[in-house]
């Protein structure tokens, strides 16, 4: 899937409807990144001390202060004036001073590249992930994937199989951060289609036969060498996908490990 990004408009309208989606690379300048770091919070910057690495304690900064900028935008207020409070999985939302605009949003990143999602009123979730080599691919899926799913998967091709893994595993995240300790089903018991395009269709759910039709799935298509998924709650939504100004339109990627791959990404 190929999504076409947009610059954004000068003023941002968020209806009941609208699903924005943001891509950001998370390579900055180091000038950029200090600016960025000015607007966290005492928490986030004693967390982004936390990274053993400096790519990845700029990245976290990064990620972390757009993610500011983006809702001061939507908001009207200035970066360093937003307040989270965090879900039992760590999934950051808006302190109830904001509560009025009833904004959600989620994000994730993989490598230099972050994608971002914000609602109006609907519980949302995303996921990108790196496609890369993963020696124990068959056993994840062994492992993780659906009755259905794991079926489906034993048709492909060995040319298919990654691109396919990975559209389920956006998939299944998005969804798992959407619902958050709502839906407290392991990944194994609900089917997603991997079709690559095919967006909007959560298949069903084992113990639940209506959870499905409170969700709607989509692709995100962040940049070459990518996949992407959104999960929301609710239908009819109308998704529009903007690039973050001064962000390069061509997404940054390189292979990483296996072991990376299980390391959460969820900042968001």
């Amino acid at each position: 899937m190929k999504t076409s990004w947009s610059a954004p408009p000068t003023q941002l309208l968020l209806s009941r409807n609208d699903v924005h989606i943001w891509r950001a690379s998370l390579s900055l300048s180091f000038a950029s990144i200090q600016e960025l770091k000015e607007s966290l919070s005492l928490d986030e910057r004693l967390k982004a001390e936390h990274f053993l690495f400096e790519r990845d304690r700029s990245h976290f900064i990064a990620a972390r202060g757009i993610l500011r900028s983006m809702l001061a935008s939507y908001l009207g207020v200035e970066p360093s004036a937003i307040r989270f409070c965090y879900e039992n999985d760590g999934k950051p939302k808006l302190q109830s001073a904001f509560g009025k605009r009833d904004i959600k949003f989620n994000l994730s990143h993989s490598e230099a590249l972050a994608i971002y999602v914000f609602t109006q009123g609907h519980e949302v979730g995303i996921d990108v992930e790196y496609m890369h080599e993963i020696p124990e691919m068959e056993q994840i899926v062994e492992q993780f994937f659906s009755v259905r799913e794991r079926f489906f998967f034993g048709t492909l091709t060995a040319s298919e199989k990654q691109e396919r893994f990975f559209n389920w595993w956006t998939r299944k995240e998005a969804l798992m951060k959407a619902t958050g300790d709502g839906l407290s089903y392991p990944l194994d018991t609900f089917d997603v289609s991997a079709v690559p395009g095919k967006s909007f269709e959560l298949l069903r759910t084992v113990d639940d036969a209506k959870e499905a039709s409170k969700w709607t799935i989509g692709d995100v298509g962040p940049g070459e060498g990518f996949t992407g998924s959104f999960a929301v709650e609710g239908g009819n939504c109308e998704v529009q996908y903007w690039q973050w100004p001064g962000s390069s339109k061509d997404s940054p990627g390189r292979t990483i490990s296996s072991t990376h791959f299980f390391q959460s990404n969820r900042i968001g």
